[in-house]
């Protein structure tokens, strides 16, 4: 399909048939807009499709601006006032697609992904939008009055022009950094993007421990935020809730400090394990951890006596370490394991009312694009739908003024 300038101008033209784009596209649409949603790739919302684990983790209950990273996290404020969780609940409810909560707020599909997809395709055409699969988008500009985007296909003009394709995270499913590079063409500051929701690697990886999970608490010292959730020790690092949460806020040569019995006095249940079993080795007086995980600790802080025979000392600092272990990664597994990008587009250049970047009317920027990173657990989801929603909204209506 070849696209001529000469054709009339879409209303609203949105770049990424994803989560952020096809919520924008349809509500532009339902709202009388002449909308066109372009992607690059042969079928929309791929990301969905896998999330969850198939079920999609569709949104979060008690979705706040506090559970997100960004340089600005209360810029989302706005956009779930206007559009919170209840309200794609209700759009899911309204398609008849089961759910339920797997932990307290964490909301899922019942049946498969798909369903999700679905239910935004037919809002989509209940909005009359057009779509354009398959179109890499080359190039934007804007002549002062209209946008025209260069695509695989030929030129396409339009009066605004929505930013959702996405960021870096999953490459394997087309991601790329082309609303960065087209918000950079537009002078727009990008915060740096980085791998988020990732696991760690370590340079000194514990193989021996590969497998091994269990509850701990993450933590970045004396920054505020910490997580009580899940960790698994993998060939190359860390991995887990607890371990991808904590990866979004860490900086690249940040130290993690891990908690190992989060709610557990450990010396206190060490020094009566010992009393009850003063013959016992070290190992076995950690009742509260996997046995694997024990001998480790034990065999690397201790000698082969029993613990009633160790010193003192010893014993304190064993517990310390397992209350306080620190570790330096030495990097992340990368984009192709993230579960997002966190960075993007600097939302001090954006209105968080409707998502228009304020130095060029008409162009919007939404979803993981931008610099708000949600936490682990439906909430980056949230993001796309409240942001897409805000953005739809305000395109629609500028392209009836003009």
């Amino acid at each position: 399909m070849v696209h001529r300038k000469h054709l009339q101008p879409w209303d609203v033209l949105v770049i990424g048939a994803g989560a952020a784009g096809m919520m924008a596209a349809s509500v532009a649409g339902k709202q009388g807009a002449r909308v066109a949603l372009l992607d690059h790739a042969d079928e929309p919302g791929k990301k969905i499709l896998i999330s969850g684990g198939g079920r999609c983790n569709f949104t979060h209950l008690e979705t706040s601006w506090e559970r997100y990273h960004s340089l600005n996290p209360r810029f989302c404020q706005s956009a779930f006032a206007r559009y919170g969780a209840q309200d794609f609940l209700a759009l899911v409810e309204h398609y008849k697609i089961a759910w339920h909560e797997k932990s307290p707020g964490q909301l899922f599909c019942d049946g498969p992904a798909s369903q999700i997809v679905a239910m935004l395709q037919a809002e989509c055409r209940a909005g009359d939008v057009t779509w354009y699969l398959r179109h890499a988008v080359q190039q934007v500009t804007h002549d002062g009055h209209v946008f025209s985007i260069k695509t695989s296909h030929g030129e396409m003009s339009a009066h605004t022009v929505i930013l959702a394709s996405g960021g870096l995270a999953v490459p394997k499913l087309g991601a790329s950094d082309l609303s960065l590079r087209i918000a950079k063409q537009f002078g727009l500051n990008i915060i740096q993007p980085a791998p988020a929701l990732v696991p760690l690697c370590l340079a000194e990886p514990f193989p021996d421990l590969a497998g091994v999970s269990l509850p701990v608490t993450t933590s970045l010292g004396k920054k505020g935020v910490k997580f009580t959730d899940g960790m698994v020790f993998t060939h190359r690092g860390l991995s887990g809730p607890a371990i991808l949460q904590i990866s979004s806020y860490r900086d690249a040569g940040q130290k993690v400090r891990i908690n190992l019995l989060p709610g557990h006095d450990i010396l206190a249940e060490m020094q009566a394990a010992c009393q009850r079993r003063p013959r016992a080795q070290a190992a076995a007086l950690m009742e509260a951890l996997p046995a694997r995980l024990a001998r480790h600790w034990a065999q690397s802080m201790m000698d082969k006596r029993p613990l009633a025979e160790q010193p003192g000392r010893a014993v304190r600092t064993l517990a310390e370490r397992l209350a306080q272990w620190e570790v330096i990664p030495s990097g992340t597994e990368g984009y192709a394991k993230a579960e997002v990008m966190k960075g993007g587009i600097d939302t001090r250049q954006l209105s968080s009312r409707s998502m228009e970047v304020q130095t060029v009317p008409g162009l919007y920027a939404i979803g993981e694009a931008v610099d708000m990173t949600g936490w682990l657990g439906g909430y980056n989801f949230q993001w796309a739908w409240s942001s897409g929603v805000a953005a739809g909204l305000a395109a629609a209506e500028r392209s009836r003024v003009l």
